[in-house]
């Protein structure tokens, strides 16, 4: 154990924040730690964009589903996946890039280019003390959202990261156990009920501990009344519209 761990496995989404901001200093160390993340074939294709006008933020709560953290923080992120830049350096090389970046291969590069630097991020932030809850509710209007940010084509807003000084601190959220997630050698499914049974019993009981007893749902039970309605069914062709994954 040593402080790079304790901060990870302390994490937990923060919902409300001080009316602070971050300094510059502060947004520039997110920032540059989210750059040092591993990117594949050092493609770099992500973009991150700052916002701190509270017009803006307070649009973009309302678009994430009225989310008051979105406009209430320190420092509010959206991280895109970003391939207008290899467009771009296409154009002052004279190469025909775009099959490359229209395929779905460079669209998952960017998903998780984007993805590795947001953790990142986070991580910085919490080690600096700072709360921070990620906002996939941004995808809830993208056109929307593109509009307020001046997104180009071949940029995508995936989700924004509220950033701040935690007014209140929530509880930590039990994980599934470590041998539901983790297989070694291959994907074993021996124990799966056995596994996500005993696990509904721990966050049943999360719930009412925390609730008093006004809820005790189980994992199992939230997970599919949530992915029973169908949600952002609109994406791949927004995607597409934004010309990514197209071949």
């Amino acid at each position: 154990m040593n402080t790079v761990i304790e901060t990870i496995l302390n994490h937990r989404s923060i919902r409300s924040f001080e009316d602070k901001p971050l300094t510059r200093e502060q947004i520039e160390i997110i920032v540059e730690s989210a750059q040092a993340a591993s990117t594949s074939s050092y493609i770099q294709a992500y973009s991150i964009i700052g916002v701190t006008d509270r017009e803006k933020k307070k649009k973009l709560a309302e678009l994430a589903g009225n989310q008051s953290y979105v406009e209430e923080n320190g420092h509010f992120f959206v991280f895109c996946a970003d391939l207008f830049r290899h467009e771009y350096i296409g154009k002052m090389e004279g190469k025909d890039v775009i099959p490359s970046i229209e395929s779905t291969e460079k669209f998952m590069v960017a998903l998780i280019d984007a993805s590795l630097a947001a953790q990142n991020a986070s991580l910085a932030a919490e080690s600096l003390g700072l709360g921070i809850c990620y906002i996939g509710g941004i995808r809830n209007n993208l056109d929307e959202v593109g509009k307020l940010l001046n997104i180009p084509e071949r940029v995508i807003p995936l989700f924004g990261l509220a950033v701040g000084y935690p007014k209140k601190m929530t509880d930590k959220k039990p994980r599934l156990p470590l041998s539901h997630v983790y297989h070694e050698e291959q994907y074993n499914t021996d124990h799966y009920e056995e596994e996500l049974t005993s696990y509904n019993k721990v966050i049943s009981s999360y719930y009412k501990e925390r609730t008093g007893g006004k809820r005790t749902d189980t994992w199992t039970e939230q997970m599919a009344n949530m992915l029973e309605k169908q949600s952002r069914m609109y994406m791949k062709n927004y995607v597409e519209g934004q010309k990514f994954n197209k071949q």
